[in-house]
C-alpha cells in the first residue's frame, strides 16, 4: 500500500516562495494520478492541482494558476509543488494524495493521503 509523506511546509511572507515534497513509500506510485489538496480552517478540502503518471496531463485551480508548478520525479518516488507570490489566502495544511485509474480534482476520490504540512502566508 501507498504511503505519502509531505514535508517543506513553514511560515512565510506574502510574495515568497516555498517548495512542497511528497515522497511516496513505493515505486507504484509512479502509476499512480497523484495531486495536492489543502484545507483551511473552517473549510472544506478543495483542490490544489493534479499531475497524471507521466506528467503530460497537468491541472491547476484557478486560484493558483501562474503562481504554482506541481511535478514529479517517479526516479526519487517525490512530487513536488512549487508555490511563488504566495498570499495570505494561500494558507492552510497542504496534502498529497495519490489514487488509482485516471486523474480527477474531486479529494473523495483519492485513497491514499499524508499527513499534511503547514503553510503559513503573513501579511
Amino acid at each position: 500500500q501507498v504511503q505519502l509523506a509531505e514535508s517543506g511546509g513553514g511560515l512565510v511572507q506574502a510574495g515568497g516562495s516555498l517548495t512542497l515534497s511528497c515522497a511516496a513509500s513505493e515505486r507504484t506510485f509512479s502509476q499512480l494520478p497523484m495531486g495536492w489538496f489543502r484545507q483551511a480552517p473552517g473549510k472544506e478540502r478543495e483542490f490544489v492541482a493534479t499531475i497524471d503518471w507521466s506528467g503530460a496531463r497537468i491541472d491547476y485551480a484557478d486560484s493558483v494558476k501562474g503562481r504554482f508548478t506541481i511535478s514529479r520525479d517517479s526516479a526519487r518516488n517525490t512530487m513536488y509543488l512549487q508555490m511563488d507570490r504566495l498570499k495570505p489566502e494561500d494558507t492552510a495544511v497542504y496534502y498529497c494524495a495519490a489514487k488509482y485509474g485516471v486523474v480527477t480534482s474531486t479529494p473523495n476520490e483519492y485513497k491514499f493521503w499524508g499527513q499534511g504540512t503547514q503553510v503559513t502566508v503573513s501579511s
